[in-house]
């Protein structure tokens, strides 16, 4: 079982290393234990040792402090590395102490961060991947005095050789009235 020396050693180690510290698979299943064993010398009710218990307890406190902080610690390290992965285009770059849950986090920050930048791209690139798929422009024909976007606004009204960018269901309705031509 893990002893709180060992507990503060990870931490330390942690703080002072730049990149993530390997740490043993069961680290979180071994604290678990460490923690609960705590928790039942605390409760106990016999107060013939209660130095041992004030002093247990203030080892199970400042335990679960350590932990919080390297907890806190390796996120902020995970979060460095997916935005570094990110940026770079480089999704394995020293993932190898990564815990299976900083793994999921990891994979999950870097795609977000990825899928971020590409929506940046495609705005400075003067285009817009959710409207590119939901309007579609088009040029009038005729003259129409409004029409009902999905939410029932009115929309308009347009006149000949008039220029638009609509949804694309009432751009279906207005090609079929001959209303409209598409522009590609």
């Amino acid at each position: 079982m893990i002893t709180y020396q060992e507990i503060y050693d990870l931490l330390r180690k942690e703080k002072y290393s730049d990149s993530l510290v390997k740490l043993p698979s069961n680290l979180f299943n071994e604290v678990g234990l460490y923690l609960k064993e705590k928790k039942t010398l605390v409760e106990k009710k016999d107060n013939l040792f209660s130095e041992t218990i004030k002093s247990t307890r203030k080892q199970l406190d400042n335990a679960i402090s350590i932990i919080k902080e390297l907890i806190s610690i390796r996120e902020k390290k995970v979060l460095n590395l997916a935005f570094m992965a990110a940026m770079t285009g480089i999704n394995k770059k020293d993932t190898t102490n990564l815990l299976k849950h900083e793994e999921d986090l990891f994979e999950t920050v870097t795609k977000k961060l990825e899928q971020n930048q590409e929506k940046i791209k495609e705005t400075f690139e003067g285009r817009d991947a959710e409207q590119d798929n939901l309007n579609r422009l088009v040029r009038f024909k005729k003259d129409v005095l409004s029409v009902l976007d999905p939410s029932n606004n009115k929309i308009g009204p347009f006149h000949e050789d008039d220029v638009a960018n609509l949804p694309k269901e009432i751009v279906q309705i207005l090609i079929d009235d001959n209303k409209v031509e598409p522009i590609e």
